[in-house]
C-alpha cells in the first residue's frame, strides 16, 4: 500500500474514528485501524466489538491494498504534523511496518495483519428510514443527560428510540431515564420508520454519534434491527449493537394531575439555583423550592457551610407549597430548555412534577422530588 493525502483530510477522518478504541484493551487488534486503499478512497475503520465506525477520504493511490496502524498514535502523529502538511503512508509487502513520511519527518509503526481485523457482520437491516441531522441532534440533544450510568440496570444505560402516537400525530420519540429524572423528545415520523421496533442505543454510542452528526447538516439515513443500528452520512458509517433488554413503562411516571404552575424565566431561574445550590452539600445538592403566590423562594442548608436563600417572581397561583430537589438535576433540564420560559406542572412534595419547554411542546421532562 502506498498513499499521498493531505494531512487535513486524514486528520479530520482519524479523528472521527480513533475516538471508538479503546484506551485499555486486551485485544491488541481492536487498539488499531483498519487502512484500506482503494479506487482514490482511503477507508479507516475503528471498532470496540460493539461500535464500528468506518469512513472514506479521497486519496492519491499509488498502490492499493490493506494494512493495519496503532490507531492513537497514528491520531497523535498527524495532529503534531504542521497544517497544510502532504503524507505519504507506504507498507510494505508483508505489511508489518507502515511508513508515515511528511516532510522531513518519517515515523516507522508496527503493524498487525489486516486478515485480524474483526469484520462487523452485516445483518439484514429490514428498518430504512431517513433523518435531518437537526431532527437526530435535537433527539439526541434533549434527552442523552438522563441516561442512566448505573451498570446494573443495563437497560437504561441508553436513549429509547420507538414509534409513538401523540394525539393521532405519529412521532419518532427518544426517552432517557435514570431512575431520579426522565427526558422524553419528539420529532414528525419519517417515512419508513412507522413499524420500527422500539429500540435502546447505548451511551457509547450516543456520545460518538453526537460528535460525529456536529458538523452535518444533510439528512442521516438510519438502518435498523433488533439488534444493530446503523447511520450514513458524509461518508461515514456508524454501525452499533443495541442494548438487549426492556425499556420500563416511562408513561406511568409520567403523571397527568399536576394542576400547580409556575412559570418562570429560565435563565434567571437557573442562574438563581445555580446561585443558592453553592450551599448544598456535595452528596445530596438539595435545594428548597418554598412558593406562594407569585413568588418563589429558594433556600439550601448545610451544616458546614451555612445557608442561602434567594427570592424570585414567577408565575404561580395556586395554594402555597414546599417541595425539594436535586439542583444538579434542575440546572440539567434549563439547560435542555432553549426558550425564555420553563413552566413547572406541580402536585404535591412527594409527587414527580413535569417541567416544560413553554415554546417546545415536543420537549418533556419529569423529576422526581427529594426530601429536603
Amino acid at each position: 500500500m502506498k498513499i499521498t493525502i493531505e494531512r487535513a483530510s486524514l486528520l479530520r477522518s482519524l479523528a472521527h474514528v480513533q475516538s471508538v478504541v479503546e484506551r485499555r484493551t486486551t485485544i491488541p487488534i481492536l487498539a488499531n485501524l483498519l487502512l484500506d486503499a482503494k479506487d482514490g478512497q482511503l477507508g479507516l475503520t475503528a471498532t470496540d466489538m460493539d461500535i464500528t465506525i468506518a469512513e472514506k477520504v479521497g486519496a492519491e493511490i499509488s498502490q492499493p491494498g490493506k494494512t493495519t496502524a496503532p490507531a492513537l498514535t497514528l491520531y497523535d502523529i498527524v495532529r503534531k504534523l504542521p497544517e497544510g502538511a502532504q503524507v505519504e503512508l507506504d507498507s510494505d509487502g508483508d505489511a508489518e511496518r507502515l511508513t508515515l513520511r511528511s516532510g522531513r519527518s518519517t515515523f516507522t509503526l508496527a503493524c498487525l495483519p489486516a486478515g485480524d481485523f474483526p469484520a462487523m457482520v452485516e445483518d439484514d437491516q429490514p428498518h430504512n428510514f431517513s433523518l435531518s441531522a437537526a431532527d437526530l441532534k435535537g433527539l439526541v440533544d434533549h434527552t442523552k443527560f438522563a441516561i442512566s450510568t448505573e451498570e446494573t440496570r443495563y437497560y437504561l444505560n441508553g436513549i429509547y428510540i420507538h414509534a409513538a402516537d401523540e394525539e393521532g400525530v405519529a412521532m419518532l420519540r427518544a426517552v432517557a431515564t435514570d431512575g431520579h429524572r426522565l427526558a422524553r423528545f419528539q420529532v414528525p415520523l419519517p417515512d419508513g420508520a412507522a413499524d420500527i421496533p422500539g429500540v435502546i442505543v447505548p451511551r457509547k454510542t450516543v456520545q460518538e454519534l453526537r460528535k460525529l452528526i456536529e458538523e452535518t447538516e444533510g439528512p442521516v439515513e438510519v438502518a435498523l434491527s433488533d439488534t444493530k443500528v446503523r447511520f450514513r452520512f458524509d461518508g461515514i458509517v456508524l454501525t452499533s449493537k443495541l442494548i438487549d433488554g426492556t425499556f420500563p413503562d416511562y408513561e406511568r411516571v409520567i403523571p397527568s394531575g399536576n394542576d400547580k404552575l409556575m412559570d418562570v424565566p429560565c435563565k434567571m431561574f437557573a442562574d438563581a439555583v445555580d446561585r443558592v445550590s453553592t450551599i448544598s452539600t456535595e452528596k445530596s445538592r438539595a435545594i428548597k423550592f418554598s412558593l406562594n403566590k407569585g413568588s418563589l423562594t429558594l433556600s439550601a442548608t448545610s451544616l458546614d457551610d451555612g445557608s442561602a436563600v434567594e427570592e424570585l417572581e414567577v408565575g404561580f397561583d395556586s395554594e402555597p407549597m414546599e417541595i425539594g430537589f436535586n439542583s444538579r438535576y434542575v440546572l440539567d433540564i434549563t439547560q435542555q430548555i432553549e426558550g425564555e420560559n420553563a413552566q413547572f406542572a406541580l402536585a404535591d412534595a412527594a409527587s414527580p412534577t413535569i417541567v416544560r419547554d413553554v415554546t417546545d411542546a415536543n420537549a418533556l421532562y419529569v423529576l422526581m422530588p427529594m426530601r429536603v
